[in-house]
């Protein structure tokens, strides 16, 4: 008696919980749509995220306002929406650092699977290689030469451990041999401004964030970290074919939400932000900047991430790289 008593409570709840989710989901949104971007504008998830967001608020009906929280690698925005409600109103676009982190950082205040639901995959884009255009190097092969004829000469920007654009250059580094010292930023458009200035000789940055300053000379772009040239601009070589075959850094972004977020707000999102990245429009725009589009389902997206740290795990592991 007990037990049937017991079982009819459980399924009550259930039935209960899923009424309540659903009433929620239909309700959805019911105010302005936060939207963090943990890096500083200019980069390639500011970009991405200011593509999409007046599609989404038109699609949501309510505005999408962008907020960037920069800091840590990402760590910083991450937090602050694994901590937010799980409603749909606060969204994150994340960046390889969300895959990589967990194989840099022996703590995060954040577990990357359980802590978030994942909407969609939306782009993947190599990282450049540029530097300064006073500095005599014309090649990949030139600066690997440059940098061991001149082993303290040579400091690298990034945006921040637990970045790719910190990983290509660390990488690059153990393949070769070469000594470059690291100075951190907040963003992107942080290290291209940097090099421009002098303040740095190089960096490995987002396409996007990068190829204005190559187009007027400013900065000079010597290779892609991908495995293919990028179309928009083929004729910069890749890395691996400029003399160090197997090297292949890639930057993928996608977008979350805090967990237990209920699942028809999940899939709603995912609806809107597929329709987005379809328009043809913006997906030439965004290609022209150097970002392969992509799409995706949530279990997709979700199977991308468990790849991808498996794959970040042995690939830090076999470079040395050990979690601070």
């Amino acid at each position: 008696m007990v037990s049937t008593i017991a079982r009819a409570c459980y399924v009550a709840s259930v039935v209960c919980m899923t009424a309540s989710h659903t009433a929620h989901a239909q309700d959805y949104p019911t105010k302005a749509i936060r939207f963090v971007v943990p890096s500083t504008p200019g980069g390639g998830a500011d970009v991405l995220a200011r593509s999409i967001g007046p599609h989404l608020a038109h699609g949501l009906g309510k505005p999408v306002v962008i907020e960037n929280r920069a800091g840590a690698g990402g760590i910083i925005g991450y937090e602050i929406v694994a901590q937010s409600p799980p409603d749909g109103h606060t969204i994150l676009i994340v960046a390889g650092g969300y895959t990589l982190n967990p194989s840099l950082y022996a703590r995060l205040p954040y577990d990357t699977l359980k802590d978030f639901e994942r909407v969609s995959l939306i782009a993947c884009a190599p990282n450049l290689l540029v530097i300064q255009s006073s500095v005599p190097v014309k090649s990949v092969r030139e600066l690997i030469a440059f940098a061991k004829a001149k082993p303290a000469f040579l400091n690298y920007a990034s945006s921040g451990v637990g970045t790719t654009s910190y990983l290509a250059a660390e990488i690059f580094k153990w393949m070769t041999g070469v000594n470059m010292t690291h100075v951190p930023y907040k963003g992107a458009g942080a290290t291209a401004a940097a090099v421009i200035a002098g303040e740095v000789q190089l960096t490995f940055s987002a396409p996007s964030a990068l190829m204005p300053h190559t187009k007027t000379g400013r900065l000079r772009a010597l290779g892609v970290t991908s495995a293919r040239r990028l179309p928009v601009i083929s004729d910069v070589p890749t890395i691996a074919e400029s003399g160090l075959p197997g090297y292949e850094v890639n930057n993928c972004y996608g977008l979350l939400v805090p967990a237990k977020t209920p699942r028809p707000i999940v899939a709603k999102l995912n609806r809107e932000t597929v329709s987005a990245l379809h328009v043809p429009e913006r997906r030439m725009q965004l290609e022209g900047l150097g970002f392969e589009v992509l799409a995706t389902t949530s279990e997709q997206f979700t199977a991308f991430v468990k790849t991808d740290m498996a794959k970040w795990a042995r690939q830090l592991k076999a470079a040395g790289i050990q979690p601070e």
